[in-house]
């Protein structure tokens, strides 16, 4: 029999690790090719991994709930055919590995200067690079702070922190940065373990003083309910949290008169609805009044990369939809720009429905552009975003509502009923000011006010 590792699939351009969250096969159990093994969860969607290759499950190599980057081998399939030799790899092995524990006597110097060399703190600290929340758990774990968090080289993608940098750098942290020049000057390796005992002490006394102020002790009376967060809350709330810290948001309004809009809507509903079986929102109209603005204002549809502007050609419009857990979620339309009206009413109702199922792929929630937020599908009449990073703008819109308003006629100024809603524009004050953040919503609320009510669909 031949063994087959399967190994941790990518699972978009972005996501560098995946969690196992459960394992749907047991060793011994007979495997399918494509047949689901596992689910694993990621920063972006829980998703279901196929099997590579038919066969028996040998042996899983990551227990659920731990974390694995994209790449790494979770398990070992054996199939058909001679199995391949597994016992020579390990006794190859043993040989080299004797000998540098046979140098460690003699050159004790060596594996500090190593260390010393490769944990080098940066000379400049990386501000505004983003940090994935598993590195922040880490960091916040480990009582880093922000500003030690920036000296840390990163070999990640744009010279991002990773999971193993991290851990790198708190293991060099706790051996010392004293430990390397204490044992230079030492002639005899009998010394060597002399100073041992003195880092030793080091990380116990570091952890122990900075629990208090990462876990300060709580007491609850008989009259609450403690609910844990579940991993899609936690990774919202580290999110949200990042966003605001990483960029100085800016919030404008516009209220919009939207009447041609809504009667536009009224008339057309119920015969869309009969012939194409799915309902007309208004969400695909407010997401093509802001295709347009973008092409009228392409420095919104940017991301920001330390001293760098990335301008962006693809606009993908990100649609924030409520799951009924009470969770968020925001799959992309793609490409928005190069649909009309009934493309995007379609996208935007299977996207909403594959989100209430948990249907989404890695695919459906990967590089948005721009984000909008329907905050009056909740009775709101306005909100105040927070940005999706590494986006610099988001809107909200709200409810729409009748209200008196002054008319203009050729006969003379009138009072009449208007159907009006409030644009909230927020926006990193980094790159985005006030004119262009203030003149984009506006915009926006011109495209929808001069909606025309001859419009087919």
């Amino acid at each position: 029999m031949a063994l087959v590792e399967m190994v941790m699939p990518k699972m978009g351009e972005s996501i560098m690790e995946g969690t196992v969250l459960k394992w749907l096969k047991q060793v011994g159990d007979t495997i399918e090719q494509d047949e689901s093994v596992l689910e694993v969860a990621t920063d972006k969607v829980d998703t279901e991994v196929p099997a590579i290759q038919g066969g028996i499950l040998k042996e899983i190599l990551v227990q659920e709930g731990q974390v694995v980057a994209v790449g790494a081998p979770i398990a070992i399939i054996s199939t058909g055919g001679e199995e391949e030799p597994s016992s020579s790899a390990p006794e190859q092995e043993a040989a080299p590995v004797a000998q540098p524990v046979a140098q460690e006597v003699a050159q004790p110097i060596e594996a500090p200067q190593a260390n010393a060399h490769t944990f080098q703190r940066l000379e400049q600290p990386a501000s505004g690079r983003f940090y994935s929340p598993l590195v922040l758990n880490i960091a916040r774990e480990e009582g880093i702070s922000m500003q030690e968090l920036e000296y840390i080289p990163g070999t990640g993608k744009e010279g991002r922190v990773s999971k193993k940098d991290i851990l790198e750098y708190v293991a060099a942290r706790q051996n010392g940065s004293s430990a390397a020049p204490a044992a230079q000057p030492v002639a005899q390796p009998v010394a060597a373990p002399a100073p041992q005992p003195t880092p030793a002490a080091q990380p116990q006394v570091a952890p122990a003083a900075s629990t208090p102020a990462v876990a300060p002790a709580q007491s609850y009376s008989g009259n609450v309910e403690i609910i844990e967060m579940d991993r899609m809350r936690k990774m919202i709330s580290q999110r949200m949290v990042d966003s605001k810290r990483i960029s100085p948001h800016v919030t404008s309004f516009v209220e919009a008169d939207v009447t041609n809009l809504v009667n536009w809507r009224t008339k057309m509903k119920d015969a869309y609805k009969k012939r194409e079986g799915e309902n007309l929102t208004f969400t695909p109209i407010f997401i093509e009044a802001i295709v347009k603005a973008i092409k009228d204002f392409p420095m919104i549809n940017v991301s920001v990369d330390g001293d760098r502007i990335i301008k962006k050609r693809d606009i993908n419009i990100g649609v924030a939809v409520a799951l009924p857990s009470g969770n968020l979620i925001v799959p992309v339309i793609h490409n928005a720009d190069q649909m009309n009206l009934n493309g995007l009413t379609k996208k935007v109702n299977d996207l909403a429905n594959r989100a209430r199922l948990n249907k989404l792929t890695a695919a459906d929630l990967a590089d948005p552009t721009y984000t909008i937020s329907n905050v009056g599908s909740f009775g709101n009449v306005m909100g105040t975003p927070i940005i999706m990073q590494p986006q610099v703008a988001i809107m909200a819109v709200g409810a729409i509502k009748k209200k008196p308003a002054v008319i203009e006629t050729p006969e003379g100024d009138l009072i009449g009923i208007r159907q009006f809603m409030f644009l909230s524009h927020s926006y990193d004050h980094r790159v985005v000011d006030g004119s262009l953040g203030g003149m984009f919503v506006r915009r926006v609320s011109d495209y929808l006010e001069g909606f025309d009510p001859n419009t087919n669909i």
